[in-house]
C-alpha cells in the first residue's frame, strides 16, 4: 500500500498538490460559512439552496455548529429587544396628532423558521412597525384630541391587546407598549390647558365657598350659644360668686404670664388680687385660694405688696 501511494504520488504529484491547494483555498474562503458560531440569546435557520430551501422545523441553539459550504446559516436574536417609532395619525375631528412609542417585543424561537421564509430578516420594518402604527390609527381616530390626554391607558391597553393577536400570526411576540408621548397640534393642547386651569379655579373656588359655609356655621353655633349664656345670667343676675370665679380665673391666666412684675392684693371689699411681680406659683395660689374662701380683703394686713 505503501508503494501504490508512492507511485501514485510520484506520477500525480502536481495533479494533488493542485487539488489540496485548492481544498485549502476553498476551506479558508468559506471558512465563514461552514464554522458558524451562534451567539448567547440568538438562534439559527439554515438554508438548503439544494435540499428544499428553508428548514422551517428545525431551529440552531446556541453555540458552534459545522455547516455544508453551500448552505446558509441565518442567525436571528431571540432575545427581548426594543424599538422606538413616531408617526402621525389623525383623530375623530380630523386634526393631526403626533404619537412617539416605545415597543418590546422578540421572534418565537421555535418558529424562526416560518419568519424567515415568509418575512426574512427585517420583519421590524415590514410587521412590528407597521402594525402598531395600524393599530393606533383605528384606536385613535374615535377619540377627539382633548380625550386622548385623559385616555391614554385606555388606548395603550386596547392597542396592545389587538397587536399581540396580529403579531403572534406572523411568529413575533408582543412584549409590551409603552407610550411616550402624544404631541397634539399647539392651538388645540393651548385651548385644552386653558380649560383645565379653568377647572381647576372652578374646585378651588368651590372649596372656598364650602370653607366660608362651614365657617359661617360655626359663627352661627358660637352666637347662639353665647345669647343663650346671656339669658341665664340675665335670668338669674350675676352674683358676687360668680364675679369671684371669673377674677380667679382671670387672675391665675395672668399669673401664666411671663411678663408679669408686681402682686399688689386688692383694698376693698371682696376686693380680687391683681398679679404686677409674680415669680413663684405657690404663694399666689395661697392668695387667690384665701379670696375665694372669703378672706377679709379690706383688712389693711391682709393687702400690701408681695415680696
Amino acid at each position: 500500500m505503501r508503494a501504490n501511494w508512492r507511485e501514485i504520488w510520484a506520477e500525480d504529484k502536481v495533479l494533488l498538490t493542485s487539488i489540496a491547494l485548492v481544498v485549502l483555498f476553498l476551506l479558508a474562503f468559506f471558512w465563514n460559512r461552514i464554522f458558524v458560531l451562534i451567539e448567547a440569546g440568538h438562534a439559527g435557520v439554515i438554508f438548503r439552496p439544494l435540499t428544499g430551501g428553508t428548514d422551517v422545523d428545525r431551529t440552531y441553539d446556541e453555540g458552534l455548529r459545522i455547516v455544508a459550504p453551500w448552505n446558509r446559516m441565518v442567525i436571528y436574536d431571540a432575545r427581548v429587544q426594543q424599538v422606538g417609532d413616531e408617526f402621525r395619525v389623525l383623530s375623530s375631528d380630523g386634526l393631526e396628532v403626533s404619537v412617539e412609542v416605545s415597543i418590546r417585543y422578540r421572534p418565537m424561537r421555535d418558529d424562526l423558521g416560518l419568519l424567515h421564509k415568509n418575512v426574512g430578516v427585517d420583519y421590524v420594518t415590514k410587521i412590528i412597525k407597521p402594525e402598531i402604527q395600524s393599530q393606533f390609527r383605528y384606536i385613535l381616530g374615535q377619540y377627539r384630541p382633548e380625550e386622548i390626554y385623559t385616555s391614554q391607558g385606555f388606548i395603550v391597553q386596547t392597542v396592545k391587546q389587538g397587536g399581540l393577536a396580529q403579531l403572534a400570526d406572523r411568529y413575533i411576540l408582543l412584549d409590551d407598549l409603552l407610550l411616550k408621548a402624544v404631541r397634539l397640534p399647539p392651538t388645540v393642547a393651548q385651548s385644552i390647558e386653558s380649560k383645565l386651569r379653568a377647572q381647576q379655579l372652578a374646585l378651588e373656588f368651590d372649596y372656598r365657598l364650602e370653607s366660608e359655609t362651614k365657617e359661617a356655621q360655626r359663627k352661627k353655633i358660637e352666637a347662639e350659644g353665647i345669647r343663650a349664656f346671656q339669658e341665664i345670667i340675665t335670668a338669674g343676675g350675676i352674683t358676687e360668686s360668680y364675679l369671684r370665679f371669673r377674677g380667679i380665673q382671670a387672675t391665675l391666666e395672668l399669673a401664666k404670664s411671663p411678663n408679669s412684675k408686681v402682686i399688689v392684693i386688692g383694698g376693698g371689699r371682696d376686693g380680687m388680687p391683681l398679679i404686677l411681680d409674680g415669680r413663684t406659683d405657690a404663694p399666689l395660689t395661697d392668695d387667690l385660694l384665701k379670696s375665694s374662701a372669703g378672706g377679709r380683703s379690706g383688712d389693711p394686713q391682709a393687702g400690701g405688696a408681695a415680696p
